[in-house]
């Protein structure tokens, strides 16, 4: 009972890692085996039965799951195109079965920049125009995802409660940790601020921020078309349905009527701007036409 309570507890966790459809069934799949196996054994003690006959439930779940193996057991602790150890959820999440490295190979618009620790910017902080940064040489030290989910001709916004940009109206968003990808962190990040797992996930947007205080930011900017879930209220977090013709602009962070139509109307944006605290002091957004 407490492993096929463990089991169901790993399907749960499976939900936030994207692209993890067959991993999630393969745990199905084994938790009806082990809870076949307890009605066997349950059924032996009721009855009174030889108590090794749990021996043959035991071989038939067994069986049952060697002959479906290729469904059952996805799950590998090493890269299938390097080598390389798996990190944790990549090893119960990712159906590619490939580390972070390979994935980003795979995936190059979904992977977060690499930082460094050297600081070639710091001057920046005293320039007005973005015409002004070198941004090939610039770098980022926070990097970040924002997620924009549509349904029924409206948008999931959220009132900022904490953090950069509290008060102020936005998507729910957040930091990308190091042992995951821009399009994992939109999906944990949306269902800590909301309570709703999203999915159908498309990059469109790469924003780049730098802030009078020395803090560069980068952003990718996601779609979701589909989710899963009840909407509730976070510490972080009061999300809420806003037509799309209602957007409220003038409460949100300067930048977003800048590229955000250009987003809904399905062209790709690339966005530089200069901000002192919640003020904009210049910009440049390059469209790219959706192909």
């Amino acid at each position: 009972m407490w492993a096929l309570i463990a089991i169901l507890f790993l399907n749960m966790s499976q939900r936030k890692i994207p692209n993890s459809s067959k991993k999630r069934f393969a745990t199905i799949y084994i938790a009806t085996a082990l809870l076949l196996f307890e009605i066997g054994t349950v059924t032996i003690l009721t009855r009174g039965w030889n108590h090794n006959w749990a021996w043959l439930f035991l071989a038939i779940c067994i069986a049952l799951l060697f002959i479906f193996r290729k469904r059952t057991f996805p799950f590998r602790l090493t890269c299938v195109e390097c080598g390389a150890k798996l990190s944790f959820n990549r090893i119960i999440g990712g159906d590619e079965n490939i580390c972070q490295n390979c994935y980003n190979k795979a995936h190059p618009d979904a992977a977060p920049p690499v930082v460094t620790e050297e600081d070639p910017t710091d001057h920046y902080t005293t320039v007005d125009s973005v015409s002004e940064i070198d941004w090939e040489s610039w770098q980022p030290t926070d990097i970040c995802v924002i997620t924009y989910l549509f349904a029924d001709g409206k948008v999931l916004l959220i009132d900022k409660k904490t953090g950069l940009g509290k008060g102020l109206v936005n998507a729910p968003g957040g930091h990308i940790e190091d042992d995951e990808t821009a399009d994992e962190a939109a999906v944990r990040e949306f269902g800590e601020e909301t309570g709703i797992a999203v999915s159908g996930l498309t990059l469109v947007g790469d924003l780049f921020f730098q802030f009078k205080d020395g803090m560069r930011q980068r952003g990718y900017v996601y779609f979701a078309s589909s989710y899963e879930g009840e909407m509730r209220e976070t510490d972080e977090a009061r999300p809420y349905w806003v037509d799309l013709a209602a957007i409220p602009y003038d409460q949100m962070w300067e930048d977003d009527i800048h590229w955000l139509p250009l987003a809904i109307e399905g062209k790709r944006v690339t966005g530089y701007f200069i901000f002192d605290g919640e003020r904009m002091i210049d910009k440049r957004v390059d469209v790219q036409e959706e192909e």
